[in-house]
Order: C-alpha cells, then sequence, then structure tokens
C-alpha cells in the first residue's frame, strides 16, 4: 500500500496528480495529514478531487495552522504521539493490499523530513520523495527548507527529482533516483489555468506574493519591494495577494498607506482561483519558489525576490534572481516583456513517470 504523509496545501497540491496516477493503475493511495495548513484543506480537497484524509497526524479538533517556528515543537510532539499511538494500525494498513509499504513524502516542509522518518523508523517502510534533490547550497538561505531537504535524503529509497541538476545533486544519495523532467505542479495546473478568474480586476496587472520570513524579517527590504511596486502601479495595476502574516506585518510598519486602486492588496486565493491570475499576469514578483516554477512553465515574466534559489526552472530567461536588491528589481520592471517565453505546459507528464515507475518496481 502507498501512503502520502503530507500537510500543507501546497504539499497536496503537488501530490493531487501522482495520486491520481496511481489511483488510475488500481491503488487507492492514503493521505495522512500532519495538518501543518487547516484553514484552505477542505477546499484544496474539493477542487482537486481529492478525499478527506485518511488520518490526521493532528487530532483534528485541535489542529491550526502552523504560523510560526514557536509553534512547531508542540507540532512535532503531536505528530510523533499520534504516529506513535498508532502505529499498529498505520502499518496494517501499509500491508493490507499485499504489496511493498511505501510512504511517500514531499518537497522541503518540516513534514518532508518528520514524514520520512516515521515512514522508515517507525512503521519500517519504504520512502520515496517527491521533488528530491533541490539545493541552494546554503544552509541558511532558504532556512529550514535545505535543512528539511537534507536531512529527508539520507532517509530516503526513491528520489524522484524534478530535472538533470536535482539528479545530480542526489549523485551520492542512497537508493534510486529517478528523473522525472518537471516538478509535478505543471500536471497541477493543468487543471487551474483556464478556470474563470475574479470579476472586478484590471484587464492587465502585474501580480505580486512576498510572504518568506527571510523578506518579512527584513522590515526595510520589505519595505523597499513595496515601495518599488507602489511605484510601479503608477504605469500598470499592481495586485498584491497577501495573507495574515503579511497583512500583520503592513498593519506594524505602516505601510497601509501604500495600498489603493492602483496597487491593490487582495486576499490570498486558493489554487484554483490563483492559477488563472499567474497565466494571465503581465509579469510576477515573488519570493515563492513553487510560483517560480510555475511561472517557468507558463512562460510568465517573473521576478524571484530572494538571496538565493534552490531551483532553477527559467532563471536566465523569463525568470530572474533579485537577490533582494531593489535596484535589480527595478531593472526586471522596466524590461519584463522582453521575458515573455513560450509555454512548456504540454511537454512534461512528471506524475505519470512516477506512477509508471512505482508500478515498474511493484508498488501499484
Amino acid at each position: 500500500m502507498i501512503s502520502f504523509i503530507v500537510g500543507t496545501t501546497a504539499e497536496l497540491i503537488k501530490i493531487a496528480p501522482v495520486y491520481h496516477a496511481i489511483a488510475e493503475r488500481g491503488t487507492r493511495p492514503r493521505i495522512w495529514f500532519t495538518a501543518q495548513h487547516v484553514d484552505e484543506v477542505a477546499d484544496v480537497l474539493t477542487d482537486l478531487r481529492l478525499p478527506e484524509p485518511d488520518v490526521w497526524l493532528v487530532p483534528r479538533e485541535s489542529a491550526h495552522n502552523l504560523e510560526t517556528p514557536a509553534q512547531v515543537p508542540g507540532w512535532a510532539t503531536a505528530v510523533a504521539r499520534t504516529a506513535w499511538r498508532r502505529r499498529v494500525e498505520l502499518k496494517a494498513t501499509l500491508a493490507e493490499d499485499g504489496r511493498p509499504p511505501l510512504v511517500m513524502v514531499h518537497g522541503d516542509t518540516f513534514t518532508t523530513p518528520y514524514g520520512a522518518f516515521i515512514g522508515k523508523r517507525v512503521l519500517g517502510a519504504r520512502v520515496a520523495h517527491i521533488e528530491a534533490g533541490a539545493r541552494s547550497g546554503s544552509l541558511l538561505s532558504p532556512l529550514p527548507e535545505e535543512l528539511n531537504r537534507k536531512i529527508a535524503a539520507k532517509l530516503v529509497d526513491i528520489h524522484f527529482a524534478p530535472t538533470a541538476r536535482e539528479v545530480h545533486n542526489l549523485r551520492t544519495a542512497r537508493g534510486i533516483v529517478v528523473d522525472t523532467e518537471a516538478n509535478t505542479a505543471i500536471d497541477a495546473m493543468r487543471q487551474a489555468i483556464n478556470e474563470p478568474i475574479m470579476p472586478g480586476l484590471p484587464d492587465r496587472f502585474g501580480l505580486a506574493t512576498l510572504h518568506r520570513f527571510e523578506l518579512l524579517s527584513r522590515p526595510d527590504k520589505y519595505r523597499e519591494a513595496l515601495e518599488i511596486l507602489r511605484e510601479e502601479s503608477r504605469k500598470l495595476p499592481v495586485l498584491y495577494m497577501a495573507g495574515a502574516p503579511e497583512r500583520e506585518k503592513i498593519e506594524r510598519l505602516g505601510l497601509h498607506d501604500l495600498f489603493d486602486d492602483s496597487f491593490q492588496i487582495r486576499p490570498k486565493q486558493r489554487y484554483l482561483k490563483f492559477l488563472p491570475l499567474i497565466a494571465r499576469a503581465e509579469y510576477v514578483v515573488t519570493d515563492s519558489g513553487g510560483l517560480q516554477e510555475e511561472c517557468g512553465y507558463l512562460g510568465t515574466p517573473c521576478a524571484i525576490h530572494r538571496h538565493r534559489t534552490e531551483r532553477h526552472v527559467g532563471i536566465g530567461q523569463n525568470i530572474i534572481l533579485t537577490e533582494m536588491r531593489g535596484d535589480t528589481l527595478r531593472s526586471f520592471l522596466a524590461d519584463y516583456p522582453s521575458r515573455r517565453g513560450v509555454s512548456l505546459m504540454e511537454k512534461y507528464h512528471p506524475s505519470e513517470v512516477i506512477a509508471d515507475t512505482l508500478a515498474r518496481l511493484g508498488f501499484c
């Protein structure tokens, strides 16, 4: 039996096409949820045609969004307690179809190494990692993602790496390394990009998401980025999609006066509502690695406002890394039309590669 241990809405989005590809081969995987994100999970599951999690590794009645590092120890304790208490049941589930037991994890969240540890050490299963091998070259940037990936790599038996670069990064890893040629995000995107966009938007607009601790913890850099976007919105409206932490930071720093009818602050949207915005945006400014890949596949001009990125899709083509420099961001905004690339949406099908590999290895 195959089980996914995931904990965030982004992980659900990227495992969804793999889940369906496995199910089409006659095996219904299980979803065991660590509840790093809770608030939008029901909507995301509905949008992606995924079932409710089979197991909540944090008791559902006490689950809440994991928003600060201070919450991590309590969350980790709750996950460990549930996994240990239900280990006999979870082992039985993994063995129920007579196939080798497999736990699959994704990406680089806290759930990634923790899920790999539970699968390997607590349940005695093989472990597969989707989106394996990404490296920035610095444990501190991004933190904790780089550390999460490195820890997980020590526990994983099957590494599904999205490009040849990640395959190379895993050249000394134990286990099997498979090049899926792209991130499974591209498979999830096909369902979303043609959905209708929300009403009342400008005909043409730039799109921004800036939310990482790396940026929000530096008020000078965060203020600078927002002020540059404000200046640019005088030429073309800019939509800044902000969640609760960003709004709280804006209020604390007294930056709410930057926003108006041209530089609009908007609530974050769930995946099927957000992807059509990316597809229709003139450009994107973000510090999201996932959004970097989505823009890379769509050919949308994009500035990654970070010091480093562990992802390389589109870099030097339709995407630039600003290194968090205001002058580099301004340069991108002055010349973004020249960076529009071609869509790669029909070129890659990584979820099929993953499911075919698992079938060949006897897991489904």
